[in-house]
């Protein structure tokens, strides 16, 4: 029998889901280092004369690998009882989701990846932000929080400050890299309203191996019709089975496996502080890691950047401790009732 002493307390429990939810951010904001590092590997070791850790083979690999961890977690949602509860709306709304969040939006992001820095994609997704919460507002009837709204704009300028000032702007053209990576952003704002919309009902596990599944089919499918019957003839080739393990057990498993647990055990605002600091994150391992140079707009743009995350984090603890104010008055009220009924 465990003593009292074995027993976590919640406080010691927060703790250990705030250090997962900040391991997850960070594991997440090395993923665009960790692919282009790999496929730079493949570069330096030719299979027949080709790169054969390409974008393609990580993204198809690495999304079959990722349904090990996912089924380990979700495995008992899949009951006939659950399946047989899901409308065709339900699962209208699965497929669309699962053709953009795991087919076009990463497919998009490795495109991106393959022809611009990791820098210029971080920087380029600070639009997410302030786009989703007005796309929340307009297509989902939510109410605009102005603070958030407020502190992604600002963040977005230190975005485009560290561009600017990137020797002179010179550096930074919209090729197409630029492009896919703001269509990706896009396709993932899509893809998040759609979840928000039409899958608040399915459960968890069916949403997430479904969604991997066929965005995987999906994808695998546009890639052999687009390039050819060969373009994954070097998918199970030595140098890659060799490195996809660096990403798959890093980014797929770590990474999933202390996102699950610290959304489980951190609150929303600790998870939501957590995620803020991700894009200077990624600027910085991008930097360690494959020797980027954001240029000298990196200091003052992200003192920009933190000064749009504190906005955020100011808002979101105010709207806390007004909602706190609120109930608390309702338990006041109510104790001055002295008849409650029966």
């Amino acid at each position: 029998m465990a003593s009292v002493s074995d027993i976590p307390t919640p406080k010691a429990t927060a703790w250990f889901g705030v250090t997962l939810a900040w391991v997850a951010v960070l594991i997440y904001a090395s993923s665009n280092s960790i692919i282009t590092l790999l496929t730079d590997i493949g570069r330096q070791n030719p299979v027949h004369g080709r790169n054969a850790i390409t974008f393609c083979n990580l993204l198809f690999l690495g999304s079959l690998i990722s349904l090990i961890p996912m089924v380990f977690f979700f495995w008992r949602d899949w009951t006939m009882e659950n399946l047989r509860r899901l409308s065709k709306t339900d699962w209208m709304f699965l497929t669309t989701s699962a053709v953009l969040s795991s087919a076009l939006t990463p497919g998009l992001f490795f495109f991106a990846l393959e022809y611009t820095t990791v820098t210029n994609v971080v920087l380029i997704g600070r639009i997410d932000p302030p786009l989703f919460l007005l796309a929340a507002a307009f297509f989902l009837k939510e109410e605009l929080d102005l603070w958030a709204l407020a502190g992604g704009l600002i963040a977005l300028v230190g975005a485009v400050l560290i561009i600017a000032l990137k020797d002179g702007g010179a550096s930074f053209s919209l090729g197409k890299g630029e492009v896919a990576a703001v269509l990706a952003t896009l396709s993932f704002i899509a893809s998040t309203l759609v979840t928000r919309i039409g899958l608040q009902g399915v459960p968890l596990g069916i949403f997430s191996i479904f969604r991997t599944v066929l965005g995987t089919i999906v994808y695998f499918t546009w890639a052999m019709y687009l390039f050819g019957p060969h373009h994954f003839q070097d998918l199970f080739a030595p140098v890659v089975l060799k490195w996809i393990w660096v990403y798959a057990i890093i980014v797929i498993i770590i990474g999933q496996f202390a996102w699950n647990l610290g959304l489980k055990h951190a609150s929303a605002g600790d998870v939501a502080l957590a995620t803020s600091f991700s894009p200077l994150a990624a600027i910085c391992i991008a930097m360690l890691l494959l020797g980027e140079d954001p240029g000298p707009g990196l200091i003052p743009g992200a003192l920009v950047i933190l000064a749009g995350i504190g906005v955020a984090q100011y808002g979101r603890r105010r709207r806390v401790l007004a909602e706190q104010q609120a109930a608390q008055k309702s338990l006041e009220l109510e104790g001055s009732v002295n008849f409650k009924g029966a």
